[in-house]
């Protein structure tokens, strides 16, 4: 997949080896630094251009870390910058999360977030950049690129860079020439000196091998730059283009049109897109011949997904409930979240934290109810004695949360006390006509 000799190419001088404190490191360099490159050197099993595509969609396929990680084969979900958001605070690929949201059934819902370095050292996410508002103003860029008219306006600029070009080449070609005229002159000269004028023989020899060398030199120059500049449209091309213009924002608009697809095509006119959450969104657009677009977006209002009647009704319920018995008293009543899920108690506190409600415990201490260590405290008993005179019935408490845990109301003037000897069930009903007698004496007085 990666030796050029299976292509047929002979290659030199792919890797270099460095000594370092750490130990020997060898790299691999990229292929305008190998040392030598000889294509058509011999038979290969794929072609020299088969090779080189092969190379290019592994280094758009690699997942693994390292620096040809960019961009990733294109997959099925609706994200369209999958592999070309690029963030804007640290300059890493973006990647993608899915949610499905009520409003939009059967539907995910893409958002792009950057985790930055978090996987090397503890560091929170960049941003978290919603991804509905920023693929479609990218798909409507590239409707609006994808017209007639800016296929002539394209093919128009193209035909004056061939000129160009086509004037670049006769130049080259003249410097061949002149390459190989020197070259002529050299091989001339060494052919009429005497046999015996050993020293002046070796020196146009010599000058002969340069002038060679110098004229190969040049042809091979020569053919490298025009490989390169081969960009001449014909007429069958130029209706094609055409064609691509007016059947491409039917296909991109078609419903049954894949998402991979859409994305492919997406790659085929984007470089990258870097995106930057601030006051807005801002969209940096590179396209592969250099140029850039930037686009300011409105970041979208973050709808209240739970119903304003739901969220007062636990605010109600949270007065007497915990969450998880608030969802239970919402499911059985029929009631639904936005999210289209039956309610839990996790999600309770959610919503409440959102809207700002004040929890169970909030509530419960602006009763002036005690916690657990308070009323230990209060009664001078610890805290399993507390918790066993609650079972037992001497001291009324409410759960606070779902961890099982209790706020006490205030015993008052009148609270149990410690007798030895005595059933926690006799001491509750000792507790009762204490209480009893004291609401008479004060019913008296």
């Amino acid at each position: 997949m990666h030796n050029p000799r299976y292509a047929g190419a002979f290659a030199y001088g792919r890797t270099r080896t460095r000594k370092t404190l750490d130990g020997v490191h060898q790299i691999k360099l990229p292929q305008e630094e190998w040392y030598t490159l000889l294509t058509g050197a011999h038979p290969g099993y794929i072609t020299w251009e088969e090779y080189q595509e092969n190379q290019r969609r592994l280094r758009e396929n690699a997942h693994a870390l390292g620096p040809e990680r960019r961009e990733g084969p294109p997959r099925e979900g609706p994200a369209l910058l999958q592999g070309l958001a690029i963030c804007g605070v640290c300059g890493g690929r973006m990647n993608v999360a899915y949610h499905v949201r009520a409003f939009r059934p059967g539907r995910s819902v893409p958002h792009y977030f950057c985790q930055g370095r978090s996987s090397d050292s503890p560091q929170p996410v960049c941003q978290w950049v919603p991804g509905i508002p920023v693929d479609q103003a990218v798909g409507d860029l590239l409707l609006e690129i994808m017209t007639p008219v800016t296929i002539d306006i394209t093919l128009a600029v193209q035909q004056e860079l061939q000129a160009r070009l086509e004037e670049t080449d006769r130049l080259r070609k003249q410097q061949v020439e002149r390459a190989r005229h020197e070259a002529e002159l050299a091989q001339r000269r060494y052919l009429r000196v005497h046999p015996d004028n050993r020293l002046v023989a070796d020196s146009l020899e010599a000058d002969w091998n340069r002038k060679l060398c110098a004229l190969q030199e040049a042809q091979q120059q020569y053919e490298r730059e025009s490989q390169k500049d081969r960009l001449a449209v014909d007429e069958e091309l130029r209706t094609r283009l055409h064609m691509l213009a007016t059947d491409f924002p039917r296909l991109w608009r078609d419903p049954n049109t894949p998402n991979r697809e859409r994305k492919r095509l997406a790659r085929l006119l984007l470089q990258d897109v870097t995106l930057i959450k601030r006051d807005q969104i801002l969209v940096h657009i590179r396209f592969p011949g250099g140029t850039t677009r930037t686009l300011e977006l409105p970041i979208p209002s973050n709808p209240k997904l739970t119903p304003p009647s739901v969220v007062a009704e636990i605010d109600q319920l949270l007065d007497h409930h915990t969450c998880q018995a608030v969802a239970d008293n919402l499911n059985s009543r029929g009631f639904a979240p936005g999210y289209g899920n039956p309610f839990h108690g996790p999600m309770i506190a959610r919503i409440a934290k959102d809207h700002r409600l004040k929890t169970r415990w909030e509530r419960l201490r602006e009763r002036e109810m005690l916690t657990l260590d308070e009323m230990g405290k209060r009664l001078g008993l610890c805290t399993d004695q507390v918790k066993a005179w609650r079972a037992a019935g001497l001291l009324r408490a409410h759960l606070c949360n779902d961890k099982d845990e209790y706020l006490y109301e205030d015993p008052g003037p009148n609270p149990p006390r410690v007798g030895r000897g005595a059933k926690l069930s006799r001491k509750g009903q000792m507790n009762e006509n204490a209480s009893h007698h004291a609401s008479e004496v004060q019913c008296e007085a």
